[in-house]
């Protein structure tokens, strides 16, 4: 999902991304963000003040009719026609005045989010909204009033759709989509560009289909992305390759995973599941990060026609992505919104202005109105608190809604789209068919060979609806293209696990297929070809029937006293205390702190930083007796005190070997402001903070608080004779492209506590009977997690 990683080979991988709509709502900021973008100086009215009264309609007052169009959509209008600089008013049915635009310079002007108070701004190149406060456009019955024209001219009332509002199933049969590049209809009118590669003549069809659905290239005729070339080779699958609403070709406005692309998402299945070389009439999804990230929202709208989803690297809640903890992400969400601004720009991809030039009259038509585009990097900077409406967008409440069979994988380390993942396993309530692979490594190794063998699989079972049989061509082939993808010689496919049932025994192979743990958990992949460090191939692995796994119990260190991590609670009411590190901040574990990385080379080159002198705390286990697994989120539980009125803190987990060598496992962030708790914590060991305004509240310098900061889930084995080692600090250092901005200033300090009335302590979940391989991993060689030689550090009591 990243713009800025540098690969090497022929790849499209590329990443994504609550938003703070609320307070600020329509947008979905990187995964969320739309009509509003705020400068940062307007705060958002306090919970209990009553918005302003809005300005009203004069019945008595002349009108004619408006001579320009108002296309409604799923929580949008869009007005085209109209006169260049021409100042539009919204108004809602009972009269009142919601929100002035004044059209760009093509006479457009487009609707998606009402302020809390009226106000009128300009659109176009450059237009952005003034405040912070507001919320998405409601479906409803609403006019438009050209205010500049005398008479005032008004549009015929129009309807406004909510994301369920669908089409009769005769909108999508009437629909013809054949080979090759072409576009699609969506509810509202809107066209959007797609791409269909079948695998041979239309008349020797129907093909099992899959779609791959984002707002990068999906479309571009001359290049597949992986996911559907991956189909197309192993599977031979017809893949249509679709581009959201404002990228590509396709027309509308461009906002991360609003409703409106949810709705699309719905139009798309239901719409390429009725042609005819469709087999089965009905479709799967597939594809990585921002193209699996769709595939969950698309799910969640629950599209008769889909028959199965399989994404991969995606994240949680949007607001998060951009908001970890609370802490603005000033690397990776930064720089991918930045990209997602200048590739949603007309003509901003190389591919559909090649198009334009050779007389693509559509794509041009469609590229007029990406003036209304927001700007996305502004917008989010603004969401400091977490609005209601960032709900619409927040996937951890809307997996539930999935009712297909979904086959998701995620890394642990991710260093694009993170750990997030994580929280909503538990949350796929609605389907009785989930199948996750879970692992320590990287953005792009969903691709990696034991994941695509699974992945084959279920797409076969749930959309080809065949027994899986990997070609004996496509298996002698495998290794030199993963070698040439990965870097790595001799990967290939696991073996066909049903090779022992006939053909024609489907509903054998889904009973076996279907009475499999539903969770399975590589780990140290990197470590598994000691020939080859690096190389995607786990050391071991184990299976749980729940992530996470229901059999974990949870375990608890105290922070103790010369840096040691005790199991009893001190009884000495004693502290230590660490200054803020604000340029830490912007420290990855990479030398090169632009974003630019090898993301396919087998092993990377680590400079993890320990924290400056003073400004960390550590503390560490005695090695452990016992091999010890945890499986599972975990959380920090401190009690904290501030020179200022806030401050963030993150909680950085590591493994200390025998061989002396540490290895990163995971980290955590607060905003000490945002340490309000949405309820206790549960079996699961998840934190949930609400991060809004209302629950927001500022430090008291010198006095004691409680701060319960969320560790993301992961897997790690700590064998016998390692240490557990857990570091305290300023955000920063730890991830490979996500960078903080940290509050506060140099020099204040931070005292946590460590015994008596203020015992801070780490709880972490253990599972017991996984059958750990013996030997502690080289450095560097596990995937995704940064490694260097231990040295400790003291730290300076309070």
């Amino acid at each position: 999902m990243g713009p800025t990683h540098h690969v090497q080979g022929d790849t499209t991988m590329t990443p994504p991304t609550r938003a703070r709509r609320a307070a600020c709502a329509v947008a979905a900021l990187l995964l969320v963000a739309v009509g509003c973008t705020g400068d940062g100086d307007s705060p958002d009215a306090a919970p209990d003040e009553a918005p302003a009264e809005r300005p009203v309609v004069d019945d008595a007052e002349e009108t004619v009719a408006a001579g320009f169009a108002v296309a409604p959509g799923v929580e949008v209008a869009t007005v085209t026609g109209a006169e260049p600089g021409h100042e539009l008013t919204l108004v809602n049915a009972d009269g009142e005045k919601l929100l002035g635009l004044v059209t760009d310079d093509e006479g457009q002007a487009h609707f998606a989010y009402v302020p809390d108070e009226f106000l009128t701004y300009e659109t176009g190149e450059g237009g952005t909204l003034p405040t912070a406060a507001g919320r998405q456009l409601a479906p409803g019955t609403y006019t438009v009033r050209d205010e500049s024209a005398d008479p005032v001219a008004v549009s015929e009332p129009f309807e406004v759709l909510a994301r369920d509002d669908v089409p009769d199933a005769s909108f999508y049969d009437e629909q013809e989509i054949g080979d090759g590049f072409g576009y699609v209809t969506m509810r509202d009118g809107v066209e959007l560009s797609v791409n269909v590669t079948l695998p041979g003549p239309v008349e020797d069809g129907p093909y099992p289909t899959v779609i791959e659905y984002s707002g990068y290239g999906p479309s571009n005729p001359a290049s597949d992305e992986p996911g559907s070339m991956i189909a197309q080779l192993v599977g031979g699958y017809a893949t249509v390759g679709v581009n959201m609403r404002g990228t590509g070709c396709s027309g509308g406005v461009f906002d991360v995973f609003n409703p409106a692309q949810q709705a699309d998402g719905y139009d798309v299945v239901e719409a390429i599941a009725a042609q005819p070389w469709v087999k089965g009439g009905h479709v799967g999804m597939v594809g990585l990060s921002y193209s699996g990230i769709t595939q969950l929202y698309v799910a969640a709208t629950r599209p008769p026609s889909l028959a199965a989803i399989t994404p991969l690297s995606v994240i949680g809640d949007s607001w998060q992505m951009a908001w970890p903890g609370g802490i603005y992400n000033s690397g990776f969400t930064e720089q991918w919104l930045a990209e997602r601004n200048r590739q949603s720009e007309g003509g901003g991809a190389d591919w559909v202005s090649a198009r334009v030039e050779e007389g693509d009259e559509t794509c041009a038509e469609n590229l007029r109105i990406r003036s209304q585009n927001p700007d996305f990097g502004e917008f989010t900077r603004s969401l400091e608190d977490r609005p209601v409406d960032a709900d619409s967008r927040d996937l951890e409440t809307l997996v539930a809604d999935i009712e297909v069979p979904v086959f998701l994988t995620g890394a642990w380390q991710d260093e694009q789209t993170g750990p997030r993942f994580g929280v909503m396993l538990d949350s796929f309530t609605g389907t009785e068919q989930e199948r996750f692979t879970l692992f320590n490594g990287r953005h792009p190794d969903g691709y990696t060979p034991l994941v695509l063998t699974r992945w084959f699989e279920f797409l076969e079972l749930y959309v080809a609806e065949e027994v899986p049989r990997i070609p004996d061509g496509i298996r002698a082939a495998a290794p030199a293209f993963m070698e040439d993808f990965f870097g790595s010689p001799g990967l290939g496919f696991e073996p066909d696990r049903f090779a022992d049932f006939a053909d024609d025994d489907l509903a054998g192979v889904l009973a076996a297929y279907e009475a499999e743990p539903k969770v399975r958990v590589l780990f140290e992949n990197g470590a598994g070809d000691s020939a080859n460090p690096g190389s995607p191939v786990a050391r071991f692995e184990a299976t749980f029937d729940e992530w996470p796994p229901p059999e974990a119990t949870p375990a608890t260190w105290y922070l103790g006293a010369d840096g040691r991590l005790v199991e009893e609670a001190p009884t000495g009411d004693e502290a230590d205390v660490f200054t803020v590190d604000v340029a830490a901040g912007g420290d990855t574990f990479f030398a090169d702190d632009s974003g630019e990385y090898p993301l396919l080379d087998p092993t990377w080159e680590f400079d993890w930083q320990q924290p400056a002198d003073g400004a960390g705390l550590s503390y560490l286990t005695e090695p452990l007796a016992e091999d010890t697994v945890v499986a599972g989120a975990g959380y920090a539980d401190l009690w904290v005190q501030s020179t200022a009125e806030d401050a963030d803190v993150q909680v950085t987990v590591s493994v200390v070997q025998e061989d002396g060598t540490e290895l990163l496992v995971q980290s955590g962030q607060l905003r000490l402001s945002h340490r309000a708790v949405e309820d206790e914590v549960g079996d699961d060991l998840e934190v949930e903070h609400p991060f809004d305004a209302a629950h927001r509240e500022p430090l008291e310098p010198g006095e004691w608080t409680r701060a319960q900061i969320a560790i993301p889930s992961f897997a790690q084995a700590f064998r016998a004779g390692s240490r557990l080692r857990v570091v305290i600090a300023s955000p920063g250092r730890d991830r490979g492209t996500w960078q903080f901005d940290t509050i506060g200033a140099d020099g204040d300090e931070v005292t946590v506590g460590r015994g008596g009335e203020h015992a801070s302590s780490v709880v972490l979940a253990l599972v017991d009977g996984v059958a750990v391989e013996p030997g502690d991993v080289p450095c560097p060689s596990v995937r995704g997690q940064a490694c260097r030689p231990y040295e400790g550090f003291e730290n300076t009591p309070a």
